[in-house]
């Protein structure tokens, strides 16, 4: 019998399931880290334009906790104006295939609503 991923009288920050909700859970991140995986390399203003509905404050936080959660790679190039790109780690890349079978499931458990 498999053992349940999330036992009874544990704390969820101290499991499986709650690490990695802490690491890619929030409305952007999984967004940031679909849009990497797509495209491999991006600048801050192309991910900004690819996620639309996202402020520039929320975007920097957001990358910034992917960085410290070791998810993303941030390559800051010396020169005038500055540029910034950012890619998945190896750890963000292994996150893909979690995100991947996420979107299968909502596409094949889309409820259809009545209206």
């Amino acid at each position: 019998m498999k053992e349940s991923c999330v036992p009874t009288n544990t704390e969820m920050k101290n499991l499986g399931f709650g690490y990695t909700l802490s690491l890619i859970g929030g409305k952007y991140k999984m967004i940031i880290l679909y849009w990497l995986s797509e495209n491999k390399v991006m600048r801050f203003n192309e991910l900004k334009r690819s996620i639309g509905t996202i402020s520039f404050k929320t975007l920097s936080v957001m990358l910034k906790e992917l960085e410290e959660d070791c998810l993303v790679i941030r390559k800051e190039f010396p020169q005038v104006p500055p540029k910034v790109e950012y890619s998945l780690s190896e750890r963000g890349s292994s996150l893909i295939p979690l995100l991947d079978m996420m979107c299968l499931w909502g596409e094949e458990n889309r409820c259809q609503r009545s209206e």
